[in-house]
């Protein structure tokens, strides 16, 4: 990740004409014309960082629909009738279904059994049907699917199962007699025709219960029962991912840390714990998604286990610390239940590891796996905002984890930003304690990552490893994955550290999103690559065996001062705002404001509403998100702004911007954000947020901060009631030019990765340091417009292949404008 700025003399170039066979048609720059000239130098005698077969997997949790309606395959939504309020304040027992005739949700003894709650009366005569995800039941012609349901009819009854859509039927209907007590009726259907738009209808001649009303197409990933929706599960397999970290994320670290049981009071707003979800589907609870919707753990920890198993991937799970985070930051203080949980995850890793002949090894094999998933590595937590209160809790982990299984990898976490106070805390104490692994997640504007590529030439060699569990740019256009791939030229350079990467979020189906952007977008009857997935793909299918070290000259920078408006925003948050004034840096007023008129100077760009109330310019809405009004000339620079502000209700705090250029580019000081628990300095580029600088703090409501902002140059100064509160200089180039090399030792090719993020080509001398190397290269070439983004309806940044044959111990070649391109050079 250096920044590549030792600058290497071209001694002896080949001319730039020579043969390129192309055998794909590698994209043609935007601005052919312009050319920048670089350097790379590469040293074959060095040795550089060994690179683990793990260095890149996926990071699978539950957001977007990515389980239920997404990689699980089921096609009927709430087919156990478990929806709750508590899952979604729209929902009901019924959501997703529809009645004709006479039935009801009931929560009763005559359950099927005490962890599946609810079941369906249905009267005679009456039918259910269901709409199952996005615009319903998908079914393709000639397919297969089984439905399957648990029912009882004292003096029995005859189920009538139909697939249809608007046009008529799908499938021809099956009749199901049901007598007795609980039982598992199945049957087959066929689809006749290919629809997105199907319905499932269960109809009953006389009373029945029904539950677990299930269809399944036949055709899953593997042809595994309770399986994988193929296309999906195929899209991760082809990325030949080292590693999947499951099930999350903010799954794990919020809500009770209770069980589902009696003496909880049926708890529906748990963290994942993951004695839920193995077992019989019908026995597993059902849960509350910290993400707005219901999980039914159909999908759950045998399944992840035997996923990665097949894609050959290492499983990694992680456990509540029972420290919550995620917003909701609060340490679990109750000793028994500390220990339960600890016990739990000795149990889950006799679950993987265990022979047959104990119990929790006999629960595997049970269930179809008699053999170990050699589970090697385990998280503990996510993401903690009190990193004191984790830390104390993770050792007890890590403990009773080592007394047990010293060979478990326990893995600790720093927080949920790239720096900062929490940050800086979590680190310090995973380095006393010598912890062998650190997750760090961080989501930022592409500009922060071709800015921060030299992340991690600077940490300690001897300290312990990172694990950069989930990281992405803001967006999947193929400028986001452009930043990324520069990024990740970083991260394989320091593989000495960086022993694990996964960008996440993995799964959004498109109709059911609460994050973005994600790796793979989908809906029932299709899914596709973002340009980000394309860019995953290209680095974890050639990652190589080891680093040969090399250097490149970089692009000259060209950064003046901070430039921009002002402006005042709330997040979530009432707000009152007064004596507004912008001085130059000679005292001269550039805008002074008292509101004791009208706000004529100030343009609302953002949501909420404003008004002016008692000399103060006030936004009242606390639901509304980023509610922007800026004053001032975009030109503005080396400025002192001070404002005086109020928080009135709500959840957070005030913005106040700085260098604002338009509505995606500008600079705000953020206090009392993060649910009023830490401030900080963000900078927007396009539409992504980075954190510059970041305490912990709160802001008090009713009470008037005086706010001043001293801009000079591309340094900041901020003070809080007179108090200087921090600074920064954000002088950092974003350099568009990264390069890595590595070894293959299984095929001897050198693989030399370049990425040119900018919109100019590169044509760039590249000296292999004395390598004897065949004459052709196997090239492979991501180049798209910055904001080309793939669709269900085109691809508009996939890889091509070519071959060029000019390849030397000495030669140039020309990367074109935003491009990423990766030289398998074959040395002899």
């Amino acid at each position: 990740m250096s920044r590549s700025t030792t600058r290497t003399r071209w001694r002896l170039g080949l001319t730039a004409t020579a043969l390129l066979t192309v055998t794909a048609l590698v994209p043609v720059p935007a601005h052919a014309e312009a050319v920048t000239d670089y350097a790379i130098t590469v040293d074959p005698t060095a040795k550089g960082a060994k690179i683990d077969d793990t260095m890149y997997g996926v990071f699978f949790e539950d957001i977007n629909r990515a389980a239920d309606g997404g990689l699980y395959a089921e096609l009927v939504q709430n087919r156990s009738f478990e929806y709750s309020t508590v899952d979604n304040r729209s929902y009901t027992p019924l959501t997703s279904w529809t009645v004709d005739g006479t039935a009801q949700v009931l929560d009763d003894a005559g359950r099927l059994n005490d962890r599946n709650r609810n079941y369906l009366s249905l009267g005679a005569g009456s039918s259910v049907t269901n709409a199952g995800y996005n615009t319903g039941v998908r079914v393709e012609q000639g397919k297969k699917y089984d439905f399957s349901v648990w029912a009882r009819a004292g003096s029995g009854s005859t189920l009538t199962v139909s697939l249809q859509d608007a046009d008529g039927a799908l499938a021809t209907a099956r009749k199901v007699a049901v007598r007795g007590g609980w039982a598992q009726y199945r049957v087959a259907l066929t689809a006749t025709r290919t629809s997105s738009d199907g319905r499932l209808s269960v109809a009953s001649s006389a009373a029945a219960a029904l539950d677990m009303v299930s269809l399944f197409p036949r055709d899953t990933y593997r042809n595994e029962p309770n399986g994988l929706r193929k296309d999906l599960a195929e899209k991760v397999a082809a990325l030949d991912p080292g590693f999947v970290r499951f099930p999350g994320g903010c799954l794990v670290n919020t809500g009770s840390m209770q069980d589902y049981s009696e003496a909880s009071g049926w708890q529906r707003a748990r963290s994942y714990q993951w004695k839920d979800t193995v077992g019989p589907v019908e026995e597993r609870a059902t849960n509350s998604n910290f993400w707005g919707y219901n999980q039914s753990y159909g999908l759950g920890y045998y399944e992840y286990f035997r996923f990665a198993e097949d894609i050959g991937a290492m499983p990694l799970p992680v456990v509540p610390a029972l420290v919550t985070g995620c917003g909701q930051n609060q340490a679990v203080v109750d000793d028994a239940l500390l220990k339960r949980h600890i016990q739990d995850t000795l149990d889950l890793i006799e679950f993987a590891n265990g022979p047959v002949t104990s119990t929790w090894g006999r629960k595997r094999a049970r269930m179809g796996h008699p053999e170990p998933f050699h589970l090697t590595h385990l998280e503990v937590g996510n993401e903690e905002n009190l990193p004191v209160e984790f830390f104390a809790r993770f050792e007890q982990f890590r403990a009773a984890i080592a007394a047990k299984y010293p060979d478990i990898t326990v893995i600790s976490n720093s927080g949920p930003d790239d720096a900062g106070s929490t940050f800086d805390t979590a680190w310090q104490l995973n380095r006393d304690a010598d912890v062998a692994m650190v997750d760090e997640h961080y989501y930022n504007s592409p500009q922060w990552f071709l800015q921060n590529n030299d992340r991690y030439d600077t940490y300690d060699r001897s300290g312990p490893k990172v694990f950069l569990g989930e990281y992405a740019s803001w967006g999947n256009a193929f400028k986001n994955g452009l930043a990324e791939a520069a990024f990740m030229t970083g991260l394989e350079r320091n593989a000495d550290v960086v022993k694990l990467a996964s960008y996440a979020p993995l799964f959004a189906n498109e109709d059911y999103v609460q994050w973005s952007p994600d790796m793979v977008w989908f809906n029932n009857h299709a899914s596709w690559n973002s340009a980000n997935y394309e860019v995953q793909k290209l680095f974890m299918t050639n990652v190589g065996d080891r680093v040969v070290p090399s250097t490149a000259t970089g692009t000259p920078s060209l950064q003046g001062p901070i430039t921009g408006a002002v402006g005042l925003s709330t997040w979530a948050t009432g707000a009152a705002y007064d004596d507004v004034r912008v001085t130059d840096a000679d005292g001269n007023v550039l805008l002074s404001d008292d509101f004791s008129g009208d706000a004529s100077k100030w343009t609302h760009t953002g949501g909420g509403s404003w008004s002016l109330q008692d000399g103060q310019y006030v936004q009242t809405d606390t639901a509304a998100e980023n509610t922007m009004v800026s004053a001032g000339d975009a030109g503005w620079h080396d400025y002192d702004l001070h404002v005086k502000a109020t928080k009135k209700s709500g959840k957070e705090g005030f913005l106040v911007a700085f260098g604002v250029k338009d509505t995606g580019n500008y600079y705000w000081w953020n206090l009392g954000g993060w649910n009023n628990t830490q401030s900080a300095v963000e900078q927007a580029v396009d539409g992504g947020k980075s954190t510059l600088v970041s305490k912990a703090g709160s802001v008090e409501t009713g009470r008037a901060y005086d706010i001043d902002v001293k801009v000079r140059g591309r340094q900041v100064t901020l003070y809080l009631d007179g108090q200087e509160w921090g600074s920064f200089t954000d002088d950092k180039p974003a350099e568009p030019f990264r390069q890595v090399a590595t070894l293959d030792k299984k095929t001897g090719d050198l693989i030399v990765k370049v990425v040119n993020a900018q919109s100019t080509d590169a044509r760039t001398a590249i000296d292999l340091g004395g390598a004897k190397v065949a004459s052709k290269a196997k090239v492979t070439t991501l180049a798209a417009a910055p904001d080309a983004v793939n669709t269900e309806a085109a691809t508009a940044v996939a890889p091509v292949t070519s071959t060029f044959t000019g390849v030397a111990g000495e030669f140039t070649y020309t990367f074109p404008a935003n491009s990423i391109t990766f030289l398998r050079i074959r040395q002899r």
